[in-house]
């Protein structure tokens, strides 16, 4: 077991800090030997020599010049002794910190700006003055198990040139406060990567960095390379989905890969292709990434949500790419939970539906395949107005926080407004970081509100009716649910649809979805509510 000594010293009586830094050590499992307040310099020195401890933890908050008076005769008397080899970390103010970091013999300065999480983070990789740099795991399930109880922390970044997303990313990495840097390729990037002569040079850098080469994105990952060593990854692009992966396999180590089903084709028309060619592409790329044992994400169902489905087809189609996933040999799968969207959906409602999918996801699960959940705030919901975006980030992640996730996707708050630099991202992942200290002090047990399970109930049976209804349509086939014709049909049958289609997609876009009780449901056209075996049985799928 590792051994700390803590203390307050000098004439210092403040007892909290290295009380509360105590309690984390020693849930962290070190043995603390804990001095108390007003310890004098001689009683620590002979404390230490007395024992061999790993780490010594003294605070002080009384002000800067004696700190720093203080400070200074204790490193002349560890000098005497032998004693600096050993890893000494300091606690107190702001303004004794800013001190502290004058003496090169304190390892690390908490001033109490810092998050629980991160002086776990701390302690975990501080075995000894040899090991205490060591890298977190660089492997996305081995960090989200080293990082436990706490969730990994995502964001997106990609600013207008590669020099510019290079030096932000460098500032994230040395803020140690992200876990996950996801980057996000301009529109050129993700459809003509490999047919740059396409490129329209006027829409360089639009809504990401313009990567144009595996040098960039070998530099953007060196940008990485400091502070925590954050995982990276990147968005897959709309073609050649495969080779764009070993691109970004052999270049960022991609963490995992976010694979749609159907949409990067007629759908949505964010590629020329046809809607079943994209199918058979997509089936082929997670496929690939199943093979070469890297955890994937279909992106898929909270798109259905973008475009205003009801959330009984959000949910279902949530199920069908997990399903296509581990049949395709996918072990680790990530299923994104898009809170706040539609924005029309209430809390109540959302957890709802997002405890449907999970419950629903978790019939799928074995040792084979495993399912990771990442919650974040939806887009749509931020206001434009700063201070409101702001509130609206945390308090959709704190009612999150219930679906227990292994990631956190934060979406800075200025998103609505401009992309975020790094220091919009560091702002808003402090504020998620205290979100998450909040609710993690206790909160009010949701498994017993009868709204919420009621209507869970209800998702998941609608959702069955709809995998049972696209079922029935590849009866001749001996696994429908992964046949690329047969959910191709469902979209053409209107099995699967969302109002936003409505107009420019292969999909009809002719359901009519209504809000009522912070739920979204389908409608007739007069908005009564029908039941989803009603909206089923209105279809004529042969048409």
């Amino acid at each position: 077991m590792k051994k700390m000594l803590i203390a307050s010293i000098g004439k210092d009586v403040h007892i909290a800090g290295i009380y509360n830094f105590m309690k984390i050590a020693s849930n962290e499992g070190y043995e603390v030997t804990n001095l108390g307040s007003a310890v004098d310099l001689d009683s620590l020195i002979g404390e230490i020599t007395k024992t061999e401890f790993d780490l010594v933890a003294i605070s002080y908050r009384l002000g800067k010049e004696s700190c720093r008076n203080l400070l200074n005769e204790l490193k002349e008397n560890l000098k005497s002794k032998g004693l600096l080899k050993l890893t000494y970390i300091f606690g107190g103010t702001v303004e004794t910190g800013h001190i502290a970091e004058e003496f090169d013999f304190i390892d690390k300065v908490f001033d109490g700006s810092e998050t629980e999480e991160e002086i776990k983070q701390y302690l975990r990789k501080t075995d000894s003055k040899e090991k205490k740099h060591k890298k977190p795991p660089q492997n996305l399930v081995e960090r989200i198990d080293w990082k436990k109880p706490d969730p990994l922390i995502r964001h997106h970044i990609g600013l207008s040139t590669i020099e510019k997303t290079y030096e932000n990313i460098k500032k994230l990495a040395n803020s140690e406060l992200l876990d996950i840097v996801s980057l996000a390729p301009d529109q050129n990037c993700q459809e003509y990567f490999f047919e740059q002569d396409k490129m329209n040079p006027s829409e360089d850098g639009a809504g990401g960095v313009p990567i144009r080469s595996e040098k960039d994105l070998e530099k953007l990952f060196e940008a990485t390379r400091r502070g925590n060593y954050p995982l990276m990854r990147c968005y897959s692009g709309t073609n050649n989905l495969i080779e764009f992966g070993k691109i970004l396999k052999n270049t960022i180590n991609n963490a995992w890969g976010a694979i749609p089903l159907t949409w990067y084709s007629a759908l949505d028309r964010r590629s020329e292709k046809e809607l079943l060619e994209g199918i058979k592409e997509k089936q082929k790329a997670i496929e690939w990434h199943g093979k070469n044992s890297i955890p994937v994400e279909v992106n898929e169902s909270h798109q259905w949500a973008l475009r205003y489905a009801h959330d009984a087809v959000e949910v279902a189609t949530a199920y069908l790419t997990a399903y296509n996933a581990k049949k395709l040999g996918v072990n680790d799968f990530i299923q994104q939970l898009m809170l706040c969207t539609p924005p029309t959906i209430s809390p109540k409602m959302d957890l709802a539906k997002m405890m449907a999918k999970k419950e629903l996801l978790n019939e799928l699960e074995n040792e084979d395949f495993r399912i990771y959940y990442m919650i974040r705030n939806g887009l749509l919901s931020l206001p434009a107005d700063p201070d409101k975006a702001r509130s609206q980030m945390c308090n959709t992640i704190m009612y999150g926080l219930y679906l227990n996730p292994d990631i956190v996707h934060v979406a800075a708050y200025c998103e609505s407004i401009e992309r975020a630099t790094a220091d919009e991202i560091i702002e808003s992942v402090k504020m998620i970081k205290r979100t998450i200290r909040i609710f993690n002090q206790g909160m009010p047990n949701i498994n017993q509100d009868k709204e919420i399970i009621k209507r869970k109930k209800e998702i998941i049976n609608d959702a069955r009716l709809i995998l049972d209804a696209i079922s029935e349509l590849g009866e001749n086939y001996t696994d429908p649910l992964t046949e690329p014709e047969v959910i191709f049909d469902a979209v053409k049958s209107g099995i699967l649809d969302a109002p936003g289609l409505k107009g420019f997609s292969v999909a009809r876009g002719e359901v009519n979805v209504v809000t009522r009780k912070g739920a979204n449901s389908p409608a007739d056209k007069n908005g009564n509510i029908l039941s989803e075996s009603e909206r089923l049985e209105s279809l004529d799928i042969y048409r």
